[in-house]
């Protein structure tokens, strides 16, 4: 093997640790792998207006579903848009077959558990509550939903809001995330994001994981939070 394939093998094998003092958590696809509804459903409307589902599904996820439409259908009514989004949210809660937690979710919300955390997702609170009942996952206490916030992803405001009510500093915050629009919210607010899985890997995330297996947490008695993240466990 050449010195430089081998160099960057170790490198990407070496363990990551960053600190932080909270921990901002998105939902679909990060702690919850919910594709199989989403890409059901927006296939499913993509074909009733006419649009390549496969290009639909590029768009989708990390944004709530009236910011997707905007993108998709530029030239429609935002009130058609929040109206339509109304109803596929709708459909989205009561259909949660195939919702599962990402490997490594239910040992990693035990270990959170006493700790500053949130959840900060584009769900409103009904499909949140859903989809983390199906997945076996608790619901955090703290959580900004879409009924928190004015703007959607990749807008920063549900992340500032979620280290708001926390009380903690933007910049010392970490992110879990999974999609562009999402890994673009958490930079903006200042914060530094860990990319879960592979959406994730393409969008320049300060870490990555292939799955919360490959990180491990620990707390300092003044309550500083180190996460050890080993890509290739």
């Amino acid at each position: 093997m050449p010195a430089s394939t081998t160099a960057a093998t170790a490198a990407a094998a070496t363990p990551v640790v960053l600190s932080a003092k909270a921990l901002l958590l998105d939902m679909d696809g990060t702690i919850v792998n919910s594709d199989a509804v989403v890409e059901r459903c927006w296939r499913e409307w993509a074909v009733t207006h006419g649009l390549d589902p496969h290009e639909v599904i590029k768009v989708v996820h990390g944004r709530q579903g009236y910011a997707t439409m905007a993108i998709l259908l530029p030239e429609r009514p935002m009130a058609e848009n929040h109206a339509e989004n109304a109803v596929m949210l709708a459909r989205e809660t009561a259909d949660t077959d195939g919702v599962v937690p990402v490997g490594g979710a239910e040992a990693f919300m035990a270990a959170i558990a006493a700790l500053p955390h949130a959840l900060v997702t584009s769900a409103d609170l009904a499909l949140a509550t859903a989809r983390m009942t199906a997945a076996g996952l608790p619901m955090p206490r703290v959580r900004v939903t879409a009924e928190s916030v004015s703007a959607s992803k990749p807008d920063p405001e549900g992340f500032l809001k979620g280290a708001a009510a926390l009380g903690v500093d933007p910049a010392d915050c970490i992110v879990f995330e999974d999609s562009a629009a999402g890994i673009a919210a958490g930079l903006a607010a200042g914060m530094r994001v860990i990319g879960v899985g592979p959406r994730a890997a393409a969008h320049a995330p300060t870490a990555h994981v292939p799955d919360l297996t490959a990180l491990d947490i620990t707390t300092t008695p003044t309550g500083t939070l180190h996460l050890t993240l080993s890509p290739t466990r």
